[in-house]
């Protein structure tokens, strides 16, 4: 029986997973036009797997040279000697191991370097090997190497990139052999390789991979891709899902990013079905316990995303800008933040704006920066989770009463809104407050298209229930009228017949609460606080 994969490279005879075989022909296109290029994508997206299905998929044409540079030690970058060795042990390891075709006359020269003193080896000499291996070869040679980010502060690596760049202009310009292609991948791109170890001078100049071409391949998942992984998961277990409405929603959560996608339902196949029948797992209420279940986990694709903002916290600061404050950023590739960004796969970019890949990514950000306000002032937390009894009446939230514990407990911590208070204040707050309530059992999210410096939807899903929750600044009764009809429209959109509205009011003439307005068929609880 097959099985969900979030570990290492898929393979179709064990894992279900998306047919990924029209990506690769759009890629083997690039392969036979003679393109070198980056498979440049974010930490855990099919990087692997995708090389894999296209080395399949170029064997019959090709002599494929499909390596690792995981598998070379930080001392293998460590001089020209040590690289041309470690990558001749690769070579040899491949036709040992695997029985790749190896001229015999480039097999000595192989074995030499790895028998040789590192000192007297130099980049050029392979450099001729492999010329020598590709006039020799009965077919043109490809080379795939994955994992390049393992060569990401090395001199050396840059050196031997160059000498890919020298033999793809020679073939260009006088005939002289070379390989078919060469296709490197990687999270880091080529040209932040080179400013990492590269004098701000020098960085300017040419960079060794500038005859990349572009790589532009779609590489998410689409709904009809995962609702056809979901169909072969459905002829093995027969679990009556409605497989479009489960296809959707994973995209919906996913924006398709491949690891969360797996993660999603590995996690249904595997945890949630414990909990409830395999049937009521693939439903909605079974997809937001494996939502609620991902938040909470430490998986490696989290501990890489954090770990980047660590290390970097001037990205840290413009994603709390992007998320805390709804500001709207055009999306600009040539700016450095950004570049980072959209590389590490924080980011995307969305008719010219930047957008938060996906929502779960923005949910476990959100729950990273209110994590950081928690430690400064633990107050609203400490307040839902002592109250949290009273907001939940037979499985379901009472969000009117929520609001008004929230409005009470405000104004005794910092008494009247001041014209000082932002938005982001608001939000901030009202989820410290919001969190501790739902949390373990539901689970929240910022919808992106209503997200600005003036107004936020919070979606709340509890045990199978939606709630909509729309903060904004009081603007006046015609924008609060506006905003009524909005989220009237909103609740459509969720079929929904009751939402929420929480506004902040600086009028000191105002009625501190919540009351109940009615919008045609809909019913609105109103917040001012």
């Amino acid at each position: 029986m097959k099985e969900f994969n979030t570990t290492a490279v898929c393979i179709p005879s064990k894992h279900y997973m998306v047919d990924i075989s029209e990506r690769v022909k759009e890629i083997k296109k690039m392969v036979d036009a003679g393109k070198y290029f980056t498979i440049n994508r974010a930490r855990q997206y099919g990087k692997t797997t995708t090389l894999r299905a296209l080395r399949i998929a170029l064997v019959h044409e090709y002599e494929v040279i499909s390596l690792d540079f995981q598998s070379i030690g930080a001392a293998g970058f460590r001089t020209e000697g040590t690289f041309v060795q470690a990558f001749s042990q690769l070579l040899l390891d491949r036709y040992e191991f695997i029985g790749m075709n190896v001229p015999d006359k480039v097999l000595d020269e192989l074995t030499n370097f790895v028998q040789s003193d590192p000192e007297r080896i130099r980049l050029d000499q392979l450099n001729r090997t492999c010329l020598r291996w590709i006039t020799l070869s009965k077919k043109p040679i490809v080379l795939l190497i994955d994992e390049v980010d393992s060569a990401s502060n090395s001199q050396v690596f840059l050196d031997f990139l160059a000498m890919l760049r020298g033999g793809y202009i020679n073939r260009e310009s006088e005939g002289m052999p070379a390989f078919q292609s060469v296709v490197l991948a990687g999270v880091t791109d080529i040209k932040h390789l080179k400013a990492k170890i590269r004098p701000e001078e020098q960085h300017k100049v040419n960079s060794p991979w500038n005859i990349a071409a572009d790589f532009n391949i779609d590489m998410s998942l689409s709904r009809e891709g995962i609702a056809g992984m979901l169909e072969e998961y459905e002829a093995d277990h027969h679990t009556g899902m409605n497989i479009p409405e489960i296809a959707g929603l994973i995209r919906d959560y996913t924006n398709g990013y491949p690891f969360l996608v797996s993660r999603i339902c590995q996690l249904i196949d595997v945890e949630v079905s414990r909990q409830m029948s395999l049937a009521d797992a693939w439903t909605r209420t079974g997809i937001d316990e494996a939502i609620k279940l991902i938040l909470v986990e430490n998986n490696t694709l989290f501990q890489s995303l954090t770990g980047k903002l660590t290390n970097n916290p001037e990205l840290k600061e413009s994603l709390r800008s992007i998320l805390m404050e709804g500001e709207r950023v055009s999306y600009n590739g040539l700016q450095d933040d950004i570049a980072l960004l959209d590389m590490y796969g924080f980011i995307r970019n969305e008719n010219g704006s930047i957008r938060i890949d996906n929502r779960i990514f923005e949910t476990v950000l959100y729950n990273l920066f209110l994590s950081d306000e928690e430690m400064k002032s633990s107050i609203f937390s400490r307040e839902g989770q002592l109250e949290k009894n009273r907001f939940v009446k037979d499985g379901k939230l009472d969000m009117r009463l929520i609001m008004e514990r929230f409005i009470v407990t405000y104004t005794q911590v910092f008494g009247p809104l001041e014209d000082r208070f932002k938005e982001k204040d608001g939000r901030e707050l009202f989820l410290l407050y919001l969190r501790p309530i739902i949390n373990g059992t539901g689970n929240y999210y910022i919808e992106a298209q209503t997200r600005d410096q003036t107004r936020t939807d919070v979606v709340v899903d509890y045990l199978g229930e939606q709630y909509i929750i729309e903060l904004k600044i009081w603007r006046g009764e015609r924008y609060n009228a506006e905003g009524e009809q909005q989220i009237s429209e909103y609740l459509d959109y969720f079929g929904l017949d009751t939402g929420y509205m929480l506004s902040f009011n600086f009028n000191k003439n105002k009625e501190p609460g919540v009351k109940r307005v009615q919008i045609k068929d809909k019913t609105l609880f109103e917040g001012t606080l």
